[in-house]
């Protein structure tokens, strides 16, 4: 058995809350009524209802009050608000505070169980939808908690005990052997690094990551990202030059997580960038926001692959000899860069390189950071 729908009728006129209980009630419908403000806010909290009707004008807390407390007392909550005044400045300006919908007066008994089908269908898809936000989370958890415990200590384990044996049998392993042993390592040495990226991915948590947020200078997580990639540069012989603006503005957001952005970019452009070639940084302001773009003059990206490269466990079809990875850096910088409120895009031509581009918000009230245009190498 279902169980029932909870109907709350605020109005201050009589012959609405009898109208509505009369068209509305049955077996698998309760509703209730308050004839204020006050008295409808207590039932809210009490009764937890499915959807609310609520009159504008009212003496006391006037509907809009109602509506603004409602909405801090449960945001979820589905309200549909009747007037006698109908206008649309005022339809707008409750949609505008929350309101699902807007019914005036005078209503049919069809106009009325019409509107009321469309907020519990709302009411319906707006729970189902928390339900799977919920589930999600919990997923995440635990698939992390799961990944961990479950799969990266006993690899840990095993890995620890290989490099022992190998030690000690070094003397006595013949060359197969020891290419075997080898071969057993790097395969354990990428299973952890997938492990890592795994939960690195599932780690990234908006709200949690908005709570180290403050001032950023991007030329310091410039700085910082070439140290980091600079030796993977050398080897290969390729160049990075870096322009920062002077007088750049600060970023709000975590300097930690926006240089893994730039070490994920920069080392991509490293990684599909031909021997002796060169890439460049660039940092500038614009408008109200940062710009910091990483071009290469790799191998590029196939136009079929552009819509996709952000998704989780993608990687592009022209690959160089010897490439790695598991398209994972490029899902998890989307997901840090978003969380601060910005955007990353790609641009890129088959054979002639990529350019990666980070737009973020200038920090409220910043104060600018200089630092001089640089090049280095």
């Amino acid at each position: 058995m279902q169980p029932k729908t909870t109907i709350l009728v605020i109005d201050d006129e009589e012959v609405v809350l009898d109208s509505c209980t009369q068209v509305l009630a049955g077996p698998q419908c309760r509703v209730l009524t308050a004839s204020n403000g006050a008295d409808g806010l207590r039932l809210v909290q009490e009764a937890q209802p499915d959807l609310v009707f609520l009159d504008l004008k009212m003496p006391g807390l006037s509907g809009f009050e109602v509506l603004d407390r409602i909405r801090t007392l449960q945001p979820l909550l589905v309200v549909i608000v009747i007037t006698g005044y109908a206008t649309v400045s005022s339809a707008v300006e409750a949609m505008k505070k929350g309101a699902f919908d807007f019914l005036p007066k005078p209503f049919t008994p069809e106009e009325l169980r019409l509107i009321t089908r469309r907020g519990l269908e709302h009411h319906r898809l707006v729970q189902e939808a928390a339900r799977l936000r919920r589930e999600k989370e919990m997923l995440r958890e635990n698939f992390a908690a799961i990944v961990s415990h479950e799969l990266k200590s006993p690899l840990a384990a095993i890995q620890q005990n290989l490099y022992a044996l190998t030690a000690q049998l070094e003397d006595k392993l013949t060359e197969p052997q020891k290419e075997l042993c080898q071969r057993l390592k790097m395969r354990l040495d990428d299973l952890l690094k997938l492990i890592h990226s795994w939960l690195r991915i599932m780690s990234v948590d908006p709200d949690k990551l908005k709570e180290t947020f403050k001032p950023v200078s991007l030329a310091g997580v410039v700085a910082k990202a070439l140290e980091s990639v600079q030796p993977h540069a050398t080897r290969k012989a390729i160049t990075i030059e870096t322009v920062v603006a002077p007088e750049l503005p600060t970023v709000q957001g975590d300097e930690g997580s926006l240089t893994e952005v730039l070490v994920n970019l920069l080392n991509n452009a490293v990684k599909y960038s031909y021997p002796n070639s060169q890439v460049t940084v660039t940092v500038q302001p614009q408008n109200s926001h940062v710009l910091m773009a990483v071009q290469d003059r790799g191998v590029g990206i196939a136009p079929e692959d552009l819509p996709h490269l952000f998704q989780d466990f993608v990687r592009g079809r022209a690959q160089p000899e010897g490439a790695g990875g598991y398209g994972l850096g490029l899902a998890i910088s989307r997901r840090i860069v978003e969380a601060h409120g910005g955007t990353i895009a790609v641009e890129s031509q088959p054979g002639k390189g990529s350019t990666f581009t980070v737009r973020l918000p200038v920090a409220p009230a910043t104060s600018a950071s200089g630092s001089n245009p640089q090049t280095q190498v």
